[in-house]
């Protein structure tokens, strides 16, 4: 009976001693492992502001240069329909330089697409006609 009891208990004081001794570890280094995760969530999360900062800066300054070229691009249009104006030496020819220009005040309207005529949906089989035999017949296709 005492062997029993002796099998028995022991491992359970075992197992008790290890639970508070794990127990008082965990309380006297709370440090140790949550500073190494806290200071890698700090990196990650310093990183990410990092990208954030960066992907702003950089469409804001995409959208300047966007800017800067329409403004020149006006320019550039300005420029040449000033020289048109000046340079041109009748007014046939002064009238084609400013057309060539602004080609999209000249385009003519585009004819829209007509939409079909009928609103039935597409056949996924072979349309069949009266008294023939159809496509899963099995003397479809064969001559007599």
């Amino acid at each position: 009976m005492e062997h029993s009891l002796l099998v028995w208990l022991l491992p359970t004081i075992a197992l008790v001693a290890g639970v508070v001794i794990g127990f008082f570890v965990a309380r006297l280094l709370p440090n140790a492992a949550p500073s190494s995760t806290q200071r890698q969530l700090d990196d990650v999360q310093e990183r990410f502001d990092t990208y954030q900062n960066e992907v702003v800066t950089h469409f804001n300054s995409t959208a300047n240069l966007v800017q800067k070229l329409s403004q020149s691009y006006q320019d550039v249009q300005e420029h040449l329909a000033e020289g048109a104006n000046r340079l041109a030496l009748d007014e046939l020819t002064r009238q084609r330089l400013l057309a060539a220009l602004h080609p999209e005040a000249n385009a003519l309207p585009r004819d829209r697409l007509t939409p079909p005529r009928t609103t039935e949906p597409p056949k996924d089989y072979a349309p069949k006609t009266p008294n023939s035999p159809g496509m899963l017949d099995e003397h479809y296709g064969l001559k007599k």
